[in-house]
């Protein structure tokens, strides 16, 4: 029977790999047959971690220490990823996070720029350095993880963190536009409430119980539910899909 999601051979790089959807992401690679470069900043146990259970399934991975809220630190990932495998078949820009919850009389100027930095300019700056040697191959995928604050402004306190998310959606749009005609297809994938460390750091039980009030499913999602989606589309399967952005959000959002 043949798989559609067959990723064997494939190369990629998955930054902020080292928990949550990332990590999941990672290890449905591998499964699928990539070679996978385990991106991570803070947490090496995680990313140690995601490449031992990789290699006991049968997959490659390597894990690969880098700041990519900045140009050295992607340039330092990319290219441990193509000196461990090769050129990058596969980019998935899943580095970010909400940092700390904050109303806008709280923001300063300099955890704003933070924010953009770690949730969209590392996006651009990972794309932008990726995207020569796949248009070259004309081939490619590149998936950026954003969010449902994306769409509807986030949560208390997240005001920054929806904003860099709806900048990546719409990065994401343009990039496509730009990068189709040469053979890469770019897309992005929006979670909602999913059960991942995100949460445990940033929402307390009572916020959980309040989005899932709030979800047709009635229940938070899983890492492995986004990390399925994000493989699907960096298979020939969405060999036709270009600039979308999926909700994987149990019903909570529905465009």
């Amino acid at each position: 029977m043949r798989n559609y999601l067959d990723l064997t051979g494939k190369v990629a790089l998955v930054t902020g790999a080292s928990s949550g959807i990332g990590a999941a992401t990672a290890e449905v690679f591998a499964d699928l047959g990539a070679l996978v470069a385990v991106g991570y900043f803070n947490n090496e146990s995680g990313a140690n971690a995601v490449v031992e259970r990789i290699a006991a399934a049968g997959g490659k991975a390597v894990a690969i220490k880098a700041d990519v809220s900045n140009a050295a630190g992607v340039k330092t990932v990319i290219d441990a990823t193509v000196e461990a495998f090769g050129p990058i078949d596969i980019l998935v820009n899943n580095a970010g996070s909400l940092v700390e919850r904050q109303k806008i009389a709280q923001v300063t100027e300099e955890r704003w720029d933070y924010i953009m930095d770690l949730n969209l300019k590392s996006a651009v700056l990972c794309s932008q350095m990726v995207a020569p040697s796949m248009v070259e191959r004309k081939s490619g995928a590149i998936i950026n993880i954003v969010s449902i604050a994306g769409r509807n402004g986030g949560g208390p306190g997240a005001l920054a963190y929806a904003t860099a998310k709806g900048a990546l959606i719409t990065f994401t749009k343009g990039l496509a536009k730009e990068l189709a005609p040469q053979g890469v297809r770019v897309n992005a994938v929006s979670p909602g409430v999913i059960d991942t460390p995100f949460h445990e750091v940033f929402s307390t039980p009572e916020m959980i119980k309040n989005f899932v009030a709030g979800i047709p499913a009635g229940r938070t999602g899983t890492s492995m539910e986004c990390a399925t989606a994000i493989a699907f589309l960096a298979s020939n399967a969405a060999s036709y899909i270009v600039g979308e952005t999926i909700e994987v959000n149990g019903g909570q959002l529905m465009l």
